[in-house]
C-alpha cells in the first residue's frame, strides 16, 4: 500500500477547511451544497489536501448550525490517493473549522 494511504489509515489525523480565499462556515455551507469539499491533512510532509466528493447518505450534518456557526458535521467520501481507493472520514469543528479525520482504504 502508497505509504501516505497507509499513515492516513492509521489513526485520527489533524485536519482543516481548506477554501478560497479563506476558510469560513459560509464558505463550506457552499461547498457542501456543490457537492465537494477541500480538507487539508496538516500532519503531512507540506499537508495534503483533498477534494472530498459529499456522500450524501453517510455525511451527518444533524448537529451543525450553519446560521450560527456553531456545531459540528461528519464529512464522509470515496475518492482516489495515489490510485488507491479511499474514504475519507472527518469531524470537523464549525467554530473553528479544524477538525480530524482518517481514510479507510476501499476494496478495489
Amino acid at each position: 500500500m502508497n505509504d501516505l494511504v497507509q499513515r492516513l489509515s492509521e489513526g485520527q489525523h489533524p485536519i482543516e477547511l481548506s477554501t478560497r480565499p479563506k476558510p469560513t462556515v459560509k464558505a463550506l455551507k457552499e461547498s457542501l451544497d456543490r457537492g465537494c469539499v477541500h480538507i487539508r491533512f496538516t500532519g503531512t510532509r507540506g499537508g495534503t489536501e483533498l477534494g472530498v466528493p459529499v456522500d450524501r447518505e453517510q455525511t451527518d450534518l444533524s448537529n451543525a448550525d450553519f446560521e450560527k456557526g456553531v456545531g459540528s458535521l461528519k464529512l464522509v467520501g470515496s475518492l482516489s490517493l495515489d490510485y488507491v481507493r479511499v474514504r475519507c472520514v472527518a469531524e470537523i469543528d464549525l467554530e473553528s473549522l479544524i477538525g480530524h479525520g482518517h481514510l479507510e482504504r476501499l476494496s478495489e
